[in-house]
């Protein structure tokens, strides 16, 4: 049975895995090709346009990125602790994962979480390059992440949450996993006007 998104009067809205097959490819591309031009901004010029400050990016390699495609800054309110313990959600080519594993240094830890095969690869890559052994990444969905409960101290997400069929679940997974007390650094892109259930269905815009 094809799974479905529904909104909370119970009308199917859109296929998930259908969703979720088109945002893998359109992110797989950008691993792959991440110069190529796309609808939004990549590498340098995301993230001058966005506002990272030069000296977040120090001495980070072009490689790490080049295949950035976040929407905001999600350490605009403060970088993760020494010694603490962040989950990013849809890390992507792992940019964000690699500022807060230089944040929380040695004695803490950084798990990014991605449903990209390609996208894991190159963050990995960007990992083992910069020797940030306190770094990991594993295959999952922002609905089902692959964390223990009450484990983490700061949950990030850069433009993902907005790509997630349900919603609710994902918010449901951010709680499960944060420590009571846990902070949660959000940056995305909020529609605040209602959506008409074509534009709902419509996969180009939820993958835009």
């Amino acid at each position: 049975m094809t799974d479905q998104s529904h909104e909370p009067g119970g009308s199917d809205v859109i296929d998930r895995d259908r969703l979720r097959e088109s945002i893998r490819l359109k992110y797989q591309e950008v691993a792959v090709s991440p110069t190529a031009e796309y609808h939004f901004f990549t590498g340098r010029r995301a993230l001058e346009h966005i506002g990272y400050r030069d000296t977040l990016l120090e001495d980070i390699p072009e490689h790490v990125l080049e295949a950035f495609a976040g929407v905001a800054n999600p350490f605009h309110w403060g970088m993760p602790t020494t010694g603490s313990t962040v989950v990013d959600i849809g890390s992507g080519a792992g940019l964000d994962s690699v500022l807060a594993a230089r944040s929380v240094g040695a004695g803490g830890q950084v798990i990014g979480v991605d449903m990209t095969r390609e996208m894991l690869d190159r963050a990995g890559e960007a990992a083992a390059a910069m020797g940030l052994d306190n770094l990991e990444f594993r295959q999952g969905l922002a609905e089902e992440l692959p964390v223990a409960d009450e484990t983490v101290d700061m949950v990030i997400s850069n433009g993902v949450l907005n790509l997630v069929p349900d919603k609710v679940q994902g918010y449901r997974e951010v709680f499960r996993v944060l420590k009571p007390g846990g902070e949660f650094q959000i940056a995305d892109i909020v529609v605040e006007k209602p959506v008409s259930k074509g534009a709902q269905r419509d996969i180009d815009l939820w993958t835009g």
